[in-house]
């Protein structure tokens, strides 16, 4: 049974890395140039709206694995 946790969470952990890379937008020249964009609000749209709310449900699979895991193995 440790076995397939263990590989579920490895399988969740590089899907959220990917998931959270693929979010990273801003992050270019741009911050050299000393121009401040952090602050300007963008809404969330089509892709990006979907893309946000997989990283939070792979977020909570992945701590609920970790937990499972953690119970498993005492």
């Amino acid at each position: 049974m440790t076995t397939y946790i263990d590989i579920a969470l490895i399988i969740t952990s590089i899907a959220l890395i990917a998931s959270v890379i693929m979010q990273n937008k801003g992050v270019g020249l741009g911050g050299l140039t000393g121009a401040d964009s952090s602050n300007v609000f963008t809404a969330r749209r089509g892709i990006e709206k979907t893309l946000f709310y997989i990283t939070i449900g792979l977020s909570i699979l992945f701590f609920i694995l970790t937990f499972a895991s953690v119970i498993v193995r005492s």
